[in-house]
């Protein structure tokens, strides 16, 4: 299958690109800048140069290839309308790709992160969330995945609140960048709430996975650590950065701090069962310890 890839570059999408190159696709990489270009280029796929703010160049990618995964966020978490300037961003390109892909039959996968259910963990079958800082990107991909009934093989892999490796990348990387930043390795609350975790390469797996053969209109959960206690995430990164590790208030870190405070588990039982996913990578905690002083 000849693949359209967006954010094929970042954390998660390398990893995608080498899954899918190792296991016979070929790529198209949307790469928004010469750099990023030469980097999908050299891991084997081809590069289409230009930004997801491009919407004719996405309709472009996805008329050329047999199916498409989208993965770019901007990442802007530095306030409230930054947030939501990349919420509606992404909004706009899923709309354009799913223009393109009515009635072909073809798969798109793309990504949200892992609802919450209050009081216990969050599984496949609950809804995303349509309110809040990203109620916005909830509503647009359970309207992708409502393209199902025209003609789009629409699913979505719900990844955890961290997607790491080597010690790098989610919320425990930001937790990491505030600790270096500030000083002190803090955690919102009394730290006991729980965050799910996934190694990056474990999660490309899933969605070759979903590129391959999950059913239309579905959901998936990038879950391996169920749920890991924010102050032992943030006691590992303490001891790595040799940083006292203590309690933080929530406005520590911007318009997530809300969702950081929030115990948030989630559970893969039925995607491991359905799509015979197991992931085999260090846990979140494990990788931790590849964090530099």
């Amino acid at each position: 299958m000849h693949v359209f890839v967006t954010g094929g570059t970042g954390l998660i999408g390398s990893a995608v690109v080498t899954e899918l190159l190792g296991n016979g696709h070929t790529v198209l990489a949307l790469a928004r800048s010469d750099a990023s270009a030469r980097a999908a280029e050299a891991a084997g796929a081809q590069p289409l140069l230009g930004a997801l703010a491009d919407l004719d160049l996405l309709r472009t990618g996805a008329a050329r290839t047999d199916g498409v995964i989208h993965l770019a966020f901007g990442n802007d978490f530095s306030s409230a309308d930054a947030l939501a300037r990349t919420v509606a961003e992404e909004s706009a390109a899923l709309t354009a790709l799913s223009e393109e892909l009515v009635g072909s039959g073809r798969p798109l996968v793309t990504v949200s992160g892992t609802p919450y259910a209050p009081g216990r963990p969050s599984t496949e079958a609950d809804p995303l969330p349509t309110d809040g800082p990203v109620g916005g990107r909830g509503r647009t991909v359970t309207a992708v995945l409502g393209l199902a009934s025209r003609g789009v093989r629409s699913t979505a892999v719900r990844m955890p609140r961290t997607v790491h490796n080597e010690g790098r990348g989610g919320f425990a990387g930001l937790l990491t960048e505030t600790a270096r930043r500030t000083g002190v390795s803090g955690y919102p609350g009394d730290g006991a709430q729980r965050w799910p975790a996934v190694h990056a390469l474990d999660a490309a797996v899933l969605f070759r996975l979903a590129l391959e053969a999950a059913p239309a209109g579905t959901s998936w959960h990038a879950v391996a650590d169920e749920g890991d206690k924010v102050r032992d995430i943030a006691a590992v990164i303490g001891r790595r950065l040799g940083l006292p590790v203590t309690a933080a208030p929530p406005e520590t870190y911007g318009p997530l701090g809300p969702i950081f405070a929030t115990d948030q588990p989630s559970s893969s039982a039925h995607t491991r069962e359905a799509l015979g996913w197991e992931p085999k990578h260090p846990s979140l905690l494990e990788d931790l310890e590849n964090i530099q002083p």
